[in-house]
């Protein structure tokens, strides 16, 4: 049976909508990205302990003296772990993708409760989204949007928007049949009857629904984080990325307690909105301790104390932790791919760029994403595109809307590797006895221009296709196996390449070549969107006076990569002290 070409369709679509809906999706881009920036920057403004102390006294509203103490500590927790500026970005993330959601989810719901049809229409409609994979939804966005939170807001919105829907329909639909018919017997209009009947009634479900949006909300951003959007997504792909367990753990233990509280407020305040919770409330008596620990305060009360925490804290962020940009009042994006030199390159760059003035904002993205966000102008730089050949791929695709800036390091080259005292030398040679390494190779992010080309053109050439599987992981991944593999001696061959700092830290070697299957060695080069070089001339020429050699790249990747895994400014800056006269030629 002939295959449909299902994918390619979409291939199609997507690209034709990329060309023709450019204006709406540029004005779409401009207006969440504003808001979504304003409101980060609201919610970062103020100290940490007076946005506690907000979420505080709505805990104290919603459920008592115990939440708002336990409120307050879980959001000291998170600036205590150092990620309260990632944490609010999170937050302005969930919140606006929350909100688009609901704006949609609880009309669509509405009409699907009032008219069968619809609902017979809609309900496939919400099966289809809600099993799609999280993933799939970020490539289309991605396209459309760039990088950034943009497109992690679109996909985020999409992917939890069904329970807001469904949950809607399922609460209007189980308001008693018999109070909607009284109402129409007394000539109530249909629209006063949903709003004075059948909401009300259907609150605490629909409120459900709501907390549900909210929970999906935070999880899909977090998963964002691949596609450049900021927040505790970013840290957490990093720490997966670099295989940096400190900063997981805290990244995700922010996560944890955002999650935790906004799940606790919401489905509280659904309990509080609830019409019939309220009276069963309101029959309730408590005294002693139990008294002190279900006091809630009167609304106008909680108002008033609300309303004076939100003014310090505005206050409070207005006078004291707003943060100015550079002296040259300009901001520089450089995307960077988990690779160790171009993480090395990208933090020395900030460093340097920083001390001259400018504002510089790091984004942690995969090769396909970053070179779709050089072309519409949401990255300005990328220091480490590998060519003519590792990623010729995305290069070709996108040449035109590009700046090439030069190459800074002319010596690269990709390989496969194995132990050092292993008999094998060449590729060929594995192919003899593929049981001896598992009948493996151990790569990297699929993404990668080498795993194309292992893929492509190693395996066939050298027969290794049916002996061998290419298995897709990330760089830390594949260290952390070559790790295991070098302590216990046994053997693996990896996807590696030139410059790597693992040639100095693990006994191994390169397999030679005889075929040229790799190719020719390769440069690394420095790419810039459109016009880069007319807005920022003057950092252009230092970019093009760059270069670095091996006795100098591979002792900065060692102090970023391991003497100070998670700190990379303390690595940058004593690598300057190491290195005093970088300075002075990059300026020269």
């Amino acid at each position: 049976m002939r295959k449909l070409p299902v994918g390619d369709w979409a291939d199609h679509a997507v690209g034709w909508l990329t060309e023709h809906g450019e204006p709406v999706f540029h004005a779409v881009n401009v207006v969440i990205g504003g808001f979504v920036d304003h409101l980060e920057r609201a919610l970062q403004a103020p100290p940490a302990v007076a946005f506690a102390l907000v979420v505080a006294m709505v805990g104290l509203w919603l459920r008592g003296p115990l939440a708002a103490l336990l409120s307050f500590v879980g959001m000291m927790l998170i600036d205590n772990l150092g990620e309260w500026e990632a944490a609010m970005s999170t937050l302005a993330q969930v919140l606006v993708s929350s909100a688009a959601a609901l704006l949609v989810g609880i009309p669509v719901g509405i009409l699907a409760a009032r008219s069968p049809r619809f609902s017979a229409v809609v309900r496939p409609v919400l099966d289809f989204m809600q099993t799609m994979p999280a993933f799939v939804y970020l490539l289309p966005a991605v396209f459309f949007f760039g990088i950034g939170q943009v497109p992690g807001i679109i996909a985020t919105m999409i992917f939890s928007l069904p329970p807001g829907v469904r949950l809607t329909q399922l609460g209007i639909g189980q308001v008693d049949k018999e109070m909607v018919e009284a109402a129409d017997a007394f000539g109530t209009p249909p629209a006063r009857t949903l709003l004075r009947v059948q909401l009300p009634l259907a609150l605490g479900t629909i409120m459900a629904g709501v907390n549900q949006v909210i929970m999906l909300a935070l999880s899909m951003v977090v998963i964002s984080g691949m596609v450049g959007a900021q927040g505790l997504g970013t840290e957490v792909f990093g720490a997966i990325t670099q295989l940096d367990i400190s900063g997981g753990v805290n990244a995700g233990l922010a996560v944890v307690v955002l999650a935790i509280t906004l799940d606790r407020l919401t489905g509280a305040l659904g309990e509080r909105l609830n019409p019939v919770t309220r009276r069963a409330r309101s029959g309730a008596h408590t005294r002693g301790w139990d008294m002190v620990l279900h006091y809630r305060p009167r609304p106008a009360f909680a108002l008033s104390g609300l309303l004076v925490l939100v003014l310090l804290a505005t206050g409070l962020g207005v006078t004291g932790t707003g943060s100015e940009g550079g002296a040259k009042g300009k901001t520089i994006t450089i995307g960077y791919i988990p690779w160790d030199e171009d993480v090395a390159i990208s933090h020395l760059w900030k460093r340097v760029l920083e001390s001259k003035g400018y504002k510089v904002k790091l984004e942690q993205v995969d090769a396909g994403p970053l070179y779709a966000g050089l072309s519409n102008g949401n990255v300005d730089l990328f220091l480490d595109s590998w060519l003519p050949a590792t990623h010729a791929d995305y290069y070709n695709r996108y040449k035109d809307k590009l700046e090439n800036l030069g190459a800074w390091y002319d010596d690269a080259s990709m390989q496969l590797a194995v132990l050092k005292d292993d008999p094998a030398n060449s590729v060929a040679d594995i192919a003899n006895n593929p049981g001896r390494y598992k009948n493996r190779i151990v790569g990297i992010e699929p993404s990668a221009g080498e795993m194309k080309i292992v893929k492509s053109k190693v395996m066939p050439q050298y027969g290794l296709d049916g002996k061998f599987s290419l298995v897709q992981s990330s760089t830390p991944a594949m260290l952390a196996e070559l790790t295991r593999a070098s302590a216990s001696k046994t053997p693996i061959v990896v996807t590696l390449w030139k410059p790597h700092w693992a040639y100095s830290k693990f006994p191994i070697k390169p397999l030679t070549d005889p075929k040229g299957s790799f190719g020719n060695a390769e440069k690394s080069y420095m790419l810039a969107r459109k016009g880069f070089t007319g807005d920022f001339p003057e950092v252009s020429g230092w970019l093009k006076k760059f270069k670095m050699a091996d006795q100098q790249l591979f002792p900065l990747e060692d102090l970023v990569m391991n003497k100070y895994k998670g700190r990379e400014q303390q690595a940058v800056d004593e690598w300057l002290k190491q290195n005093p006269d970088f300075m002075s030629k990059i300026g020269s």
